[in-house]
């Protein structure tokens, strides 16, 4: 269980100046039973400016690697969160919530105690690689504009589309017997958009006997895992960013050098030739600032994002 947060920073401890100068990521170690905007709203006090976003919802009840972009960082996120994920999780088999997870209310029920565990296993085979998934009902998903989540607490009926993801671990690592119920410990690694709660609802459905999660624990978000991650608590204590903004980028996307007359030209908005790397790529100057994020189109480097600013 975590610990309740401090609501008040200690008086003697200055802010962190909201400049350029400190944009930068910080990893966050997210505890249950707070929202990604709780912990962004919590973030933005402790380091004291309002340029505070996310990458990558996590629900309530997930703990885990939550990625915060700060000052210009934030640019960043989007394209943050199109990387790889990965996850411990626990689904219960022997009931269908309306969730998918615990936190929902049981729409089926059956006696999950005896599935065959070989049957378990192949049924996780069949639900590994590229697959197509309907996410749950109350996901992030925007339905004509509106959240899907927001859609269904208006009583509405809201049916998703499957869409295709990458599954490429699913692992069962514990499984443990209860009564009318089985419980498997499972690690995850998946594209982003697929939701491990969708996958222990199908998981259940080709069972026969209804699955859900009953807890989640995200461990890495593309290259940033716990082991960078910091808590709540610990970002009080010391309010300084994980990466600075070269750092992040150098840790997150390809790197691409450039020289002083480039790095002019690009200042003024004039086209570079293409670096010859596929994906978005950073583009760093001489002095080691990071520039931009870039991606090669038709002979030339097209700025996705310019970071730096004179």
């Amino acid at each position: 269980m975590s610990q309740p947060l401090r609501s008040r920073r200690p008086q003697n401890r200055q802010r962190t100046p909201g400049t350029t100068a400190n944009a930068g990521l910080v990893v966050v170690d997210k505890p249950a039973g707070l929202t990604s905007h709780d912990v962004v709203a919590r973030a933005r006090r402790i380091l004291g400016t309002r340029k505070v976003g996310h990458a990558g919802t996590l629900d309530p009840m997930a703990t885990g690697v939550l990625v915060l972009g700060v000052e210009r960082a934030t640019k960043l996120l989007g394209h943050l969160a199109m990387d790889t994920k990965a996850y411990l999780a626990t689904i219960r088999l022997g009931a269908a919530t309306t969730t998918d997870d615990a936190q929902g209310e049981i729409t089926f029920e059956a006696d999950g105690s005896e599935v065959d565990e070989a049957e378990v296993r192949a049924g996780i085979a069949e639900l590994t690689g590229d697959i197509q998934q309907v996410p749950s009902s109350v996901s992030a998903v925007k339905v004509d504009g509106k959240r899907a989540y927001a859609r269904v607490r208006a009583g509405e009926e809201v049916e998703l589309a499957a869409r295709p993801v990458t599954v490429s671990r699913f692992d069962l690592l514990l499984l443990r017997r209860e009564d009318k119920a089985t419980e498997l410990d499972v690690m995850v690694e998946c594209s982003s958009g697929t939701y491990v709660r969708a996958l222990a609802r199908d998981l259940g459905r080709r069972l026969g006997v209804g699955g859900h999660l009953v807890a989640l624990r995200r461990t890495r978000v593309g290259p940033f895992d716990l082991r960078t991650a910091r808590t709540l608590e610990q970002l009080e204590e010391e309010p300084a960013l994980s990466l600075d903004l070269a750092e992040a980028v150098n840790t997150a996307f390809p790197r691409h050098d450039i020289d002083l007359p480039s790095a002019a030209a690009l200042s003024h908005g004039r086209k570079l030739p293409a670096a010859g790397i596929d994906g978005p790529y950073g583009v760093f100057g001489p002095d080691g600032r990071a520039l931009a994020l870039a991606v090669d189109t038709e002979g030339v480097a097209k700025p996705l994002v310019v970071l730096a600013v004179d």
